[in-house]
This record gives structure tokens, C-alpha cells and sequence, in this order.
């Protein structure tokens, strides 16, 4: 493919095809799960590729002298799957009119509801630029594979309002976030809140830390290869309650250890406090620029408020310690309203091919649109916040 200015976009089958270092000079520090790293893992471990459903297109923007200038991750997929914008409602009406909603392309990371680029560039005066060339060159692509739709999935809210007037129907969502306003301690976090919220969480955490376990938040090199292996039965756990598909690998969290290990905190519950007692319980989550990401959480023992305290108030006491702003715990969840994440507007971008299936899409959107809204209104007044705060 190629543009008036002579830039060129390439498609690639794997991450393996252009250098970790390109790739993240146009991703970013900010997100790890745009970097080559994370993506990488996914494909080397086999949890992404064909078999998955999920067949790896990623664009890579260049300059005529073969320097990158930019990139996104990009699937052909057979199903929507791992994705958590749900469109299963759309496939089934465009099937039902005669039509084929599979394959699609999935601007996203997969199996990860979390917002972040998926337009990567390098900054600069081009910067805009270079990623209406690569939503473009996305376009393009899905017209020489005859496929129903693009779907750019928890993208950032700019490019969002910057890709929308080029014929992307722009979708709102919503997650629970916890942002971090200063405080300098849990307890000052907890005196922000009314009176009943502040004993209701005080109350839980007592009942959480009252089981006889030992529960440590672990990074980098204090991340042993066993402490991945009883993650990923957590996560195997999870997903046979859930009646879910075990998308990730055991091998895709020991490499996530062994590439980002920096940037992974992992919340472990152990029963005992010797350096080999056995793990129980556990919460992933991984660092970026000014925010904590919560990912995937399992559990051997069904105990009375653990997961609270293992996912959300050991993330809040970390972001608080190491000065982040915000904590990011993941999809759904309205609950975690009242344990002080509040909703927060998440944002896709839908390519429709067929004009008239585009239209009932954008009319859809449009009054979902308002409905989020509403709900995000409705939940942050009721939220557990002291009056006027």
C-alpha cells in the first residue's frame, strides 16, 4: 500500500518481522500492552494465531528510506471472542439479512479491556498524520479481504474524535477506575468517603487479612517461575467457573515474566509466610506511564472478601506508594463503584462495509451512546464519596 507522500504500509504475519526497538519507539513507555513484548508473547506462546481465531495483520508505516513511522496491532478474526466489546448482536443481524459478519478485522490487544493507543507513531508534527494513514491503510485492507467490518477496540478517546469524520462509527462504554488524588496514605483515600463506605471497606479488608494468609505484592525478579505456574492454575480456575475459553497459555505467562517482568505486579495470597508456603490466590496487574492495569485474577479458596482485597485495595495501596494516578481493574463490575472505582467513558471505532448494516449500526450506537452516559451520570452521583467531595 502506498500514499501522495510516498510513505508505504506493510502487513505483517508475525512480530517477528520488525524490531522490538522500532516498534516501541512509535508505542510508547506508557502502555505495556502495545509493546512488542506483550504482543509478542501472545504469539510466540500460540495464545494468538490462526488456531486462536485470531490471525495477526499488524500495519507498519514507513518512509521511503524503510524508516518505521508507525504501526498497529491488527487481527483477521473468525469469531468475536476475548474482545469485551461485545458485537455478537451485530453478527447474528447481518447473518440473519444474508450476510457474512466473519472474518473481520480487530484493531485491539487481545483478551485485554484495556484503553491505549492502537494507532502507534512516533511523536512529532506528523504525528496526526501518520495515523490517518494507518487507519487508512486499515480501510484498504478491509476491502481487498472482502470483509464485513474494522473494529478499533478501547482506543484512546483522541483518536477516536480524530478518526470518526473519516467514517469510523465511534462507540462509548464504560469501565471502573480508581484515580488517585493526591492521597498519601489508604487511610486518607478512606477519609475522602461517607461514613457507611469507609466501615463497609475498613470491615472487609478486616475480614480478607482475617484467613491466615500471607499476601504479598511481588515484581521483577521476586517472581519466581512458580509463582507463574500457580497464577496460571488461578487463571484455569477462573475460567471453569466461567464457563470461559482459557484464552492465555501457561507459556505466555512465563514469558510476560521473563520480557516485562518490571512492569508486572503481581498480588499473590499464600497459605503461610515461608519463602516456599504454596500460593492460593492471585491478581495480575502490569505498571505503564502513570497507571496500574488490572488484568486477570483466580483463586484456590473461596474466602469472604479475598478478591476485593487481592484485586482492588492492594492495587489502591500500590498506586498510592509509588505515585500513580490511576487504577485501571479491568472490565464490568459495577460493585467496584462502591469500593471507590468509578465509571470512567471507554471508546471504540467501527468500520461498517455495507452502507445500509452501517446505518442501523450507527443508529444503535447513537442510542447507546446516551444510555451510557446517563449511567455513568447516575453511578458517579451515587458513588461513596462524601457529600460534595
Amino acid at each position: 500500500m502506498s500514499d501522495p507522500d510516498n510513505l508505504t504500509i506493510r502487513v505483517l504475519s508475525s512480530l517477528s518481522a520488525v524490531a522490538a526497538a522500532d516498534w516501541d519507539a512509535c508505542a510508547g513507555a506508557d502502555n505495556p500492552f502495545v509493546s512488542h513484548a506483550f504482543l509478542k508473547a501472545l504469539e510466540d506462546s500460540g495464545s494468538v494465531g490462526a488456531e486462536a481465531g485470531w490471525r495477526p495483520q499488524h500495519l507498519v508505516l514507513e518512509d521511503p528510506a524503510g524508516g518505521m513511522l508507525g504501526a498497529a496491532p491488527l487481527y483477521l478474526k473468525s469469531h468475536s471472542f476475548g474482545e469485551y466489546v461485545f458485537d455478537w448482536g451485530w453478527a447474528d443481524a447481518w447473518e440473519r439479512a444474508g450476510g457474512r459478519y466473519y472474518p473481520k478485522l480487530q484493531g485491539a490487544v487481545p483478551f485485554s479491556p484495556v484503553t491505549g493507543p492502537r494507532l502507534l507513531v512516533r511523536p512529532g508534527a506528523r504525528a496526526a498524520f501518520h495515523r490517518q494513514a494507518l487507519a487508512a491503510g486499515m480501510v484498504e485492507l478491509a476491502g481487498r479481504l472482502e470483509v464485513s467490518s474494522l473494529h478499533l477496540t478501547f482506543c484512546t478517546g483522541e483518536e477516536a474524535e480524530e478518526l470518526a469524520p473519516l467514517g469510523f462509527i465511534h462507540r462509548l462504554g464504560q469501565q471502573f477506575h480508581w484515580r488517585n488524588e493526591g492521597y498519601g496514605s489508604f487511610d486518607d483515600f478512606l477519609a475522602e468517603l461517607a461514613s457507611r463506605k469507609r466501615k463497609a471497606i475498613r470491615k472487609e479488608r478486616q475480614t480478607a487479612n482475617s484467613h491466615g494468609l500471607t499476601i504479598r505484592t511481588l515484581s521483577g525478579e521476586d517472581i519466581k517461575p512458580r509463582h507463574w505456574d500457580a497464577f496460571h492454575r488461578f487463571y484455569l480456575a477462573t475460567t471453569d467457573k466461567k464457563w470461559g475459553e482459557p484464552y492465555l497459555s501457561r507459556d505466555f505467562f512465563h514469558r510476560l515474566g521473563q520480557t516485562l517482568g518490571d512492569q508486572v505486579v503481581l498480588v499473590m495470597g499464600f497459605d503461610g509466610d515461608g519463602p516456599e508456603a504454596p500460593a492460593v490466590c492471585g491478581a495480575l496487574n502490569l505498571r505503564g506511564g502513570d497507571s496500574l492495569f488490572g488484568r486477570n485474577w483466580g483463586t484456590l479458596a473461596e474466602l469472604p472478601c479475598l478478591h476485593f482485597e487481592v484485586c482492588y485495595y492492594r492495587a489502591i495501596e500500590y498506586a498510592i506508594d509509588h505515585g500513580l494516578t490511576w487504577v485501571e481493574a479491568g472490565a464490568q463490575g459495577g460493585h467496584k463503584v462502591q469500593r471507590g472505582y468509578l465509571p470512567r467513558a471507554t471508546h471504540s471505532l467501527h468500520w461498517i462495509a455495507h452502507p445500509g448494516f452501517r446505518e442501523a449500526v450507527a443508529d444503535f450506537v447513537e442510542q447507546e451512546r446516551q444510555a451510557v452516559h446517563a449511567e455513568i451520570h447516575i453511578r458517579t452521583t451515587a458513588g461513596p464519596f462524601r457529600q460534595g467531595r
